[in-house]
């Protein structure tokens, strides 16, 4: 199914668009910082700036400031890497997990618990699983070719699921430390508590990167709503524009992946909601779902914090609690549609 320019769109000006979510996110990352259980807490610049030296300096400083930092990025990656994905595959049920970087990233966390390096090096998971997402661009580009046709490449994308899928279980099901296992079985969860600076340190170069490399594909992707053969007559490159969509998309959910656990539906969500407000132009889609990714996932994180009375509920679940009725709403409307 490809993606329709019939549908009604919002006359809504991309400037005033693009101010609205930047005031949202805004927002809603100071309340990030602000709001949590222990309590409403107001940063001023000796706490940012100084050294932590009371509680209140090391929740703020420590905790709640690089958790606001990478609800932001990794929603913003989420975000523009479904959009760049559904505008290449021309499909909306599209999202970052098609080509497989998020489950080998997965993986790839999931080998450094097995091994017991996450316990001896902490920084051991996000570079494991910025290792798997590397994997996932090079195992796609031996199944696919650089030069894949769509379909060619969804098919390679599913098969990286599946085999990394399968691996993930079965690194569960032999683990000798029930609870590593334990451990796993929470991080794939997806959540942004205990994260520190190191990480946003680690992760920020890559997700930075990555999203770059994205925002290069606005034109190419306007290009390909008309069909690969006229995008290819305006100058339009098929196999490099691939090429920056997979690797773009590899280094900045990968990264995110690695540091956050698999957070799912961001990606689907997000650019759906976007698309007619921006007249369904792919290219003001993308740093539109940056944005819009970056708000929705520092909501549900605000959320998580409250939302029970006892342990915090994962990040990834409420996000799927949100996805899963909405991709399911979105499959019915596309088989009606397609009727």
């Amino acid at each position: 199914m490809k993606l329709s320019r019939t549908d009604r769109s919002f006359d809504i000006p991309f400037p005033f668009l693009l101010a609205g979510l930047v005031l949202l996110t805004l927002v809603l990352f100071a309340a990030s910082v602000v709001f949590g259980r222990a309590g409403v807490l107001i940063p001023n610049a000796g706490i940012l700036i100084g050294a932590p030296t009371t509680p209140e300096a090391v929740i703020l400083r420590e905790l709640r400031l690089p958790r606001a930092i990478l609800a932001l990025v990794v929603g913003g990656a989420l975000g523009m890497a479904g959009a760049a994905l559904q505008g290449l595959l021309r499909n909306p049920l599209a999202e970052p997990g098609l080509v497989g970087v998020s489950g080998t990233a997965a993986l790839g966390a999931v080998a450094t618990f097995y091994s017991g390096l996450a316990a001896v090096y902490p920084l051991a998971l996000p570079l494991g699983g910025m290792a798997g997402a590397g994997l996932a661009v090079v195992l796609l580009y031996l199944l696919a070719g650089r030069d894949a046709p769509i379909l060619t490449l969804i098919l390679a994308g599913v098969a990286i699921n599946a085999m990394s899928g399968a691996l993930t279980t079965l690194a569960l099901n032999l683990s000798p430390n029930p609870y590593a296992a334990f451990e796993v079985f929470f991080w794939l969860l997806g959540a942004l508590t205990d994260r520190s600076m190191d990480h946003v340190d680690l992760a920020l170069p890559f997700i930075t990167l990555g999203m770059g490399l994205l925002a290069t594909t606005g034109r190419g992707l306007d290009a390909l709503t008309l069909g690969e053969d006229v995008a290819r007559s305006l100058g339009i490159g098929i196999g490099g524009l691939q090429a920056r969509v997979i690797i773009g998309t590899a280094l900045a959910v990968g990264a995110a992946v690695a540091v956050s656990g698999v957070i799912g539906f961001v990606g689907l969500v997000v650019p759906h909601l976007l698309r007619p407000a921006v007249g369904h132009a792919p290219g003001r889609l993308l740093p539109a779902s940056a944005l819009g990714g970056g708000a929705l996932t520092l909501a549900a994180d605000i959320a998580v914090r409250f939302a029970t009375d006892g342990p915090e509920l994962q990040l990834g679940v409420l996000t799927a609690m949100i996805g899963a009725p909405f991709f399911l709403a979105l499959v019915l409307r596309t088989r009606r549609e397609g009727q």
